[in-house]
């Protein structure tokens, strides 16, 4: 499983609809990890922050409207896409759901392709280089669909891992990614990598952005990890 790939979380007390939208998403290309439950999916935000959650309004317990109003409360969950789902198809019910912070709101029944229309809408907002968006920063460009990049109009030469370093740093210039985050995003959780090896990687990715000279803009924060610009 590439490491590059988007989380989605499944949020979904009913064992039937949460398998059909795990397979649906995951024959689409993303990694889903499943809750059946407000409680579990809370645990799971914890253990491991999704890029998108798709949450079901009706549940037992912790209903989805409390579950998204708690994660848009927490300063390191707010920017987290909500897609909510309910078979509430009243007006007013839209509306609560979107003033609790959920992003979007589709209602029940609904169809598939239309779901993974909008998970990639959202998606393109907070992950651009997962959906084949070209991205800019200063001189620098880089293109997620061909893989290419390049700087003042000159084409550079980068390794897989250094280009996932780079579409990571360019989705969010000026964001300090800690060695740690820059693990769990660039070569997955579920590899075991030394966090010296990230240093390694920047020390490339610097020389393949400074290769026909300008200045680096990739910033080490010391005591903190690494921003681009």
């Amino acid at each position: 499983m590439s490491a590059d790939q988007p989380t989605v979380l499944v949020v979904e007390d009913e064992p039937a609809q949460r398998e059909v939208l795990a397979y649906n998403l995951e024959a689409e290309g993303f990694r889903v990890s499943k809750a059946a439950n407000g409680e579990e999916a809370m645990l799971l935000v914890d253990e491991d922050s999704p890029d998108i959650i798709v949450l079901d309004w009706m549940m037992p317990n912790l209903s989805g409207i409390e579950v998204c109003r708690r994660l848009k409360t927490r300063s390191d969950t707010r920017s987290i896409p909500i897609i909510m789902l309910s078979a509430r198809s009243e007006e007013i019910d839209k509306v609560r759901g979107l003033e609790t912070g959920a992003d979007d709101y589709v209602v029940k029944p609904y169809s598939i392709v239309e779901l993974m229309a909008r998970v990639r809408t959202q998606l393109r907002r907070v992950r651009p280089a997962t959906v084949g968006i070209r991205l800019e920063f200063a001189d620098i460009v880089l293109d997620s669909e061909t893989h290419k990049v390049s700087r003042d109009s000159k084409p550079l030469k980068l390794g897989p891992t250094e280009f996932r370093l780079l579409s990571t740093f360019m989705e969010k210039p000026g964001r300090v990614w800690s060695r740690e985050q820059l693990l769990d995003r660039v070569w997955g959780r579920d590899i075991y990598v030394d966090t010296r090896t990230v240093d390694v990687h920047i020390g490339r990715l610097r020389k393949a952005l400074t290769q026909y000279g300008g200045d680096d803009p990739v910033r080490t924060v010391r005591g903190a990890g690494y921003a681009l610009g």
